[in-house]
């Protein structure tokens, strides 16, 4: 193998880095210690990643567990970086739109998980809200509010459309015909 292939072997494999938002440090606790945007719903390859920047920061995670309706496959075991994670689930008991971690050091980390399919503009905006100090909103009311705010956003912009592309002109003159017809 010549030295350009295996370098860009050895790039291909290496992982991207996690996508986390953690809560400033000494900060007031809220009911989320952050939040984290995976970048696919495949815990072996997506724990490993959340890991390496988690241990580093807050003590070995050893536990995790993820709601099973937006992790298709979970394993019992994910091995990440000098261990193993043990993951597990709470179906009915946790929040779907989190996971909760927990740590030798620290003990237990909630983080809210922004689906991978989330635009950058909307999981920005989800990041900030769950790091806010001292905030009480649950991550489904994250999720919520998001949601909300997208439909509101999608409306408007059909209305803009609607105003622009001729179609409330053409409804305009429609009813001044009409009016028109009936003597008015």
């Amino acid at each position: 193998m010549r030295p350009s292939s295996l370098r860009s072997s050895k790039t291909a494999c290496r992982r991207r880095p996690a996508r986390l938002s953690p809560a400033p440090t000494g900060s007031v606790p809220g009911l989320l210690d952050g939040a984290w945007w995976p970048r696919s719903r495949a815990p072996l390859r997506e724990l490993p990643t959340l890991t390496d920047v988690l241990d580093a920061r807050w003590g070995r995670i050893t536990h995790v567990t993820v709601d099973p309706a937006h992790c298709p496959v979970i394993p019992r075991k994910v091995p990440v970086t000098g261990h193993t994670v043990h993951v597990g689930w709470l179906a009915d008991e946790q929040d779907p739109n989190k996971v909760i971690l927990f740590s030798c050091t620290v003990g237990r980390l909630d983080l809210l998980v922004i689906p991978p399919e989330t635009g950058p503009a909307v999981a920005a905006r989800l990041m900030a809200a769950a790091t806010v100090p001292g905030a009480i909103r649950t991550a489904s009311g994250l999720m919520a509010d998001a949601a909300i705010r997208h439909d509101a956003a999608g409306t408007r912009s059909r209305e803009e459309e609607w105003e622009t592309d001729g179609a409330a002109s053409a409804a305009g003159a429609s009813i001044g015909i009409l009016s028109s017809a009936l003597g008015r």
